[in-house]
Parts: structure tokens; C-alpha cells; sequence
């Protein structure tokens, strides 16, 4: 296994256990930036990352939005309605997976 992959799996680990709000059916238009101020209002957001898709060059309508503690990202998904450039977001805690190894989902390799 290279370096690279190795420490990607570290962090990977070590993110899993920090608040993490997945956030799916975000519109085209929208772009990272805006994510993360839509989502600033409830505490400080350490990382927003919205993966692009090589081919289409657009992003894949899901993202993910950490922030700094439990309570920040409780208060965002107790918040009902998530809207950006008129479209509802749909926000859930990002569930812990038991992988094992170096296996990581679909949904948790971008963070």
C-alpha cells in the first residue's frame, strides 16, 4: 500500500468520529462557498466538501459539512428547511460505518 493511501486511511479514521452533517440533493448551481455560508449560521464549519464528477464536470448534488462540535450539527439538523437557490436540502448526521482495514464507502471517501 502506498504512503498516500495510508495516511488517507489515517484521516479518514480520525474524521469519523467528528460531526459531520451529509447533505444530499443540493442544486447545481450551488457551489461550495455557499454551502458553507448557508450552513455558518450554525456554528463554525471546519471543512465543506462537495465532490465533482470528472466526466460531467459538475458536482454529484451530495455533500458533506463539518463542523466544530455535537451541539453545532445537532443545531443544523434540527433545523427543517435547509433551501439553497430554491431547492430543500435534505441533512442527516453522516452515520459511523464499521469498515474494516483500509476499506472506506462511497460516502465517507471524500472525508
Amino acid at each position: 500500500m502506498s504512503a498516500s493511501a495510508v495516511r488517507g486511511a489515517a484521516t479518514l479514521r480520525a474524521t469519523l468520529g467528528r460531526p459531520v452533517a451529509f447533505v444530499r440533493k443540493i442544486p447545481w448551481t450551488a457551489a461550495a462557498n455557499e454551502l458553507r455560508e448557508h450552513f455558518a449560521q450554525f456554528g463554525h464549519i471546519r471543512k465543506c466538501i462537495i465532490p465533482f464528477d470528472r466526466e460531467t464536470g459538475f458536482h454529484k448534488g451530495l455533500g458533506w459539512i463539518q463542523f466544530s462540535s455535537a451541539e453545532e450539527l445537532q443545531n443544523a439538523i434540527q433545523q427543517e428547511n435547509h433551501i439553497i437557490d430554491g431547492v430543500k436540502l435534505h441533512v442527516q448526521a453522516q452515520r459511523r460505518k464499521n469498515l474494516q482495514g483500509d476499506q472506506t464507502s462511497d460516502e465517507e471517501k471524500y472525508f
